[in-house]
Order: C-alpha cells, then structure tokens, then sequence
C-alpha cells in the first residue's frame, strides 16, 4: 500500500468538501469531468434534510494515464446520525445476494445523479459512457466511505472492463451493511483500503448486529496510552476530520508532513503532561526493576 497515493486521493475528497463549500476545487494532475449531486443525510434530528439536494462528490480523470477518480464528500449530517443512534437497514437490491445497507446510506447512493437535474444518470451509468479509462479509483471520507463502499459494489458488479475492477479508498468509514453484504462484497470488489484512526467513533458505528465492516482496517493511532503519545488534540471532531487523517498518513509517508487543522495541533499543555506521564512511568519502572533485583530472602522468604 503506498501511503502517498491514499493521501494524494484523501486530497481530492478534500476538493470535493471545498466545492460543496462554494470554493474552487484544487485538483493538481486531475481535470474535473462532473459533480456529483444526491439527497444529503435524514436523521430523526433532521430528516427534512433527507430533501436537501446537494454537491456531495466529483468525477475527475488524470491528465496523464486516463485514470478516473470518483471522490464523495461526507456530510455534517453525519453528527446527528451518531447521536440519533436509531440504524435501520434495507436490501441492497442493486446486486443480487448483497445482503443489506443501512438504510440512510442507501438512500443517499440511490439519490445520486451526475449533475443536477431530472433524467440525469446514476454514477454507474456515466461511468460507462466514458472513452477508455485506464482504471477507476472509487474514495471517500466519513459517510463518503459508505457511499464509496456501495459504490464499489455496484460497479464491480454492473460496468464493463476496467470500472469493474476500482481500488477502493475509504477514510473514517462507518460500517455499511450486514455479514452477507460484506461476503459479496468480498468476493466482489478485490482492492480495498480502509483508514481508521483508532479513536475516532464514525468507524464504529453501527455498533450493533448485524453491521460489519467490509475489510480489515488500515489503523493510525492519534492517541495512545502506553506509550503516552497524542498526536492531535483528544476532541472528537479532531479525531474524525479529513484533514486529521491526512496528518496521520503523512507521518507513515517517508515525505514531508502535513500539518493538522491548528485547532487540533497539539500543544506545550499536553506536552507537558506527556512528559510527567512519561517521568512518572520511568520512575514506576525504576523501582519495579530495583524491586525485582533484591534477593527475595529480604521479602520474607519465597511464596
């Protein structure tokens, strides 16, 4: 796995977030073919969201090699989902013997279009009727990495050769559908690569029978307890935003590293109660290793 390509196809999720938020997107290499348009997320908190229409992706082609990538966005809907707690499921009819999605995803995915408009087509379809790509990546953040992973399926399971063999990239993904989607997809889609931070809450969710994740995680550690070491801020948000990610995959990368938002940078605060956890566990371990060298004759004997 080369962790400058995953940062580099994190980047263009990030132009997809910068169009959703009415700026230009900032895609070096890649020419932006079209926008992906879809209902954005109901929860029980907002569920006239779930008639909201907007930008929530990109198709773009590398300028050299013909290589296509579709990048979708997550959703500040995402917070409420989590909190709402409530996780349906539906089949996911769109291919045979996949089991079941959670319901709100689905719904998203169907929703989507290639621009805006009436008989517009689904993504699937666009895909088909592009002049010889090379190869097709398929990346996303968040809920973006459920929709990416839905996505995947679909056109492994619909488009001709070679949308039908995408790599897949997810960031952050919550899990998707249940063990029989996760088996078709399995058999299905042949190279997926699932970033986590391990505290971050998204990929966790839903918790509950019968989700599961598709494949195993690629895991990053923005805090870790033994041996002390944060690297972001310990907020929630800072453990979940793309651009955390980013920073952590760039200190795997061998290259240059990418700062963090500056309000989940860390700080000379934590650095200093690093330091004291660091001293107090030096000194636990001196006197552990003092202990463990006296004869055991001066503890009264052995047990």
């Amino acid at each position: 796995m080369d962790w400058n390509k995953a940062m580099e196809f994190a980047q263009l999720v990030n132009a997809a977030y910068d169009v959703f938020a009415g700026k230009p997107p900032v895609t070096p290499g890649y020419d932006l073919i079209a926008t992906i348009y879809g209902n954005d997320l109901a929860t029980d908190m907002n569920p006239d969201r779930g008639r909201q229409r907007v930008k929530m992706g990109l198709i773009l082609e590398a300028r050299a090699g013909g290589e296509v990538v579709v990048a979708i966005r997550g959703t500040e809907g995402i917070k409420e989902w989590v909190q709402d707690a409530h996780f349906g499921d539906v089949p996911f009819k769109e291919v045979s013997g996949a089991g079941s999605t959670e319901d709100g995803f689905t719904a998203m995915y169907r929703s989507m279009t290639v621009e805006e408009g009436a008989g517009k087509p689904s993504i699937v379809k666009f895909l088909g009727t592009l002049a010889a790509p090379s190869s097709l990546i398929i990346c996303g953040h968040s809920l973006g990495g459920a929709i990416a992973t839905l996505l995947a399926l679909d056109v492994a399971a619909h488009a001709p050769a070679p949308l039908n063999d995408p790599t897949i990239y997810t960031y952050a993904s919550p899990r998707t559908g249940n063990h029989d989607f996760a088996v078709k997809y399995h058999q299905t889609v042949t190279t997926t690569y699932r970033f986590v931070d391990n505290v971050d809450l998204v990929p966790k969710l839903p918790g509950i029978f019968p989700y599961r994740h598709v494949t195993d995680a690629i895991r990053m550690d923005s805090l870790t307890l033994i041996p002390p070491r944060v690297l972001l801020q310990p907020n929630p948000v800072c453990w979940h935003i793309l651009t955390s990610y980013i920073y952590l995959m760039s200190l795997s990368s061998g290259g240059p590293k990418v700062d963090p938002e500056a309000e989940c940078a860390t700080d000379d605060r934590i650095e200093d109660i690093l330091g004291k956890i660091h001293l107090e566990l030096e000194t636990d371990k001196s006197i552990a290793d003092k202990f463990s060298a006296s004869p055991r004759t001066k503890m009264g004997g052995s047990a």
